[in-house]
């Protein structure tokens, strides 16, 4: 039989706003205990006291705030970048769209600051650059088999810290502080030091304050 504290701490889980909350004990216990209870029983298979779902989030809390939440943080330098009027198309991944990629990096000029990304996935390949570029690129995919265009984007691009790739939910606070302004993203790109969020030019603005705001805290 799964235990209750087991089932509340899955429960709690699957809702990453909640966890924050709970670790900085800024959340009514028995409200949320009362909200979760359904779910709680449905998982154990009977019925469940709320003292022993508030017991589980309190014993949840304490654990919490001993893991990565408040240990999460940008470098107080941390530089942001902003690219506009992007685009993005993406085509099926078949065998002679490797020789067309070769002959698009020839059409950018990296030395002038021209955007170009190019992510290779199991099925499919996603190219994003320059808007003046497109109808060049577009032409050079003309054999390809095109499944999405989308126009009017901006890149945001964020330096994170080198030992970003062992420290946990780095790249969640930066999608979360976007998430609470009702931000879309299109695509999400990274290399070692830097994350590239890739959104419609329309959200950009609010995107980069956003960002801002999260970096400075």
């Amino acid at each position: 039989m799964i235990s209750i504290s087991r089932t509340v701490e899955e429960t709690i889980k699957r809702k990453p706003f909640l966890q924050e909350s709970l670790s900085k004990n800024i959340i009514n216990y028995a409200a949320l205990s009362d909200l979760i209870k359904e779910d709680v029983e449905r998982e154990v298979g009977k019925k469940v006291e709320l003292s022993a779902i508030i017991m589980a989030l309190r014993r949840l809390s304490d654990k919490l705030n001993t893991k990565f939440t408040d240990k999460i943080k940008f470098e107080d330098d941390t530089d942001i970048t902003i690219q506009s009027e992007l685009f993005e198309v993406t085509v099926i991944k078949y065998s002679t769209i490797f020789q067309t990629i070769k002959g698009l990096y020839d059409k950018d000029d990296f030395d002038k600051g021209d955007f170009l990304t190019i992510t290779q996935g199991i099925h499919q390949v996603t190219i994003i650059s320059n808007k003046r570029y497109k109808k060049e690129f577009l032409n050079a995919l003309k054999k390809e088999k095109i499944l999405k265009e989308v126009d009017n984007l901006s890149s945001l691009t964020i330096k994170i810290p080198i030992n970003a790739i062992d420290t946990v939910g780095l790249f969640f606070m930066a999608t979360r502080a976007l998430a609470w302004e009702n931000i879309p993203i299109t695509e999400i790109v990274s290399t070692l030091t830097e994350l590239t969020i890739i959104l419609r030019e329309k959200h950009i603005t609010t995107a980069y304050n956003s960002i801002k705001r999260l970096i400075k805290n």
